[in-house]
């Protein structure tokens, strides 16, 4: 079974929905949650919130967080996945904010550095991974599966 599958399962088992705000994956994970069958019972909608402007606008990330700890951090991932889950209505809200690259690195923030927000009945974990320079779709592809290995971890804790 694959990861999205077990997810599905997992949500539809519990009766959750689940809802994604992504910027660096720019849709990969809700898309890769249609893959499966039935995912409509546990995805009502997401939002691809590239520009700053739309993680403020959509999902109420506050311009004060990007302005002191910049839009690649687990603060605002944190800030996404809150304000997707309540945009949404839904139990379980997930963040992603990256630099896939090849630029938009600083020394602080290198090419790889994702960081993620878990957002489980309004309980938020964040976590930074280092992907790496591995390139931008395989950024994005480890982010996916980062995504959906720790959703299954922090759900079956749930």
């Amino acid at each position: 079974m694959t990861l999205e599958e077990q997810l599905v399962e997992i949500l539809i088992n519990k009766g959750w929905h689940i809802a994604f705000a992504e910027s660096c994956t720019g849709g990969l994970c809700s898309a890769t949650l249609v893959n499966v069958p039935n995912a409509s019972k546990v995805l009502d909608v997401s939002f691809v919130t590239y520009a700053n402007e739309a993680k403020v606008n959509c999902l109420s990330v506050k311009p004060e967080t990007i302005a002191a700890y910049g839009v690649v951090s687990e603060y605002v991932a944190r800030e996404m996945a809150l304000g997707v889950a309540k945009s949404a209505g839904s139990e379980v809200g997930v963040g992603v904010t990256g630099i896939a690259g090849p630029g938009g690195a600083t020394a602080a923030k290198p090419v790889g550095m994702v960081c993620f927000g878990f957002s489980i009945n309004g309980k938020v974990k964040a976590f930074t991974q280092q992907f790496g320079e591995i390139g931008r779709q395989q950024v994005r592809n480890a982010s996916v599966e980062f995504v959906y290995q720790t959703l299954i971890n922090l759900l079956n804790n749930a």
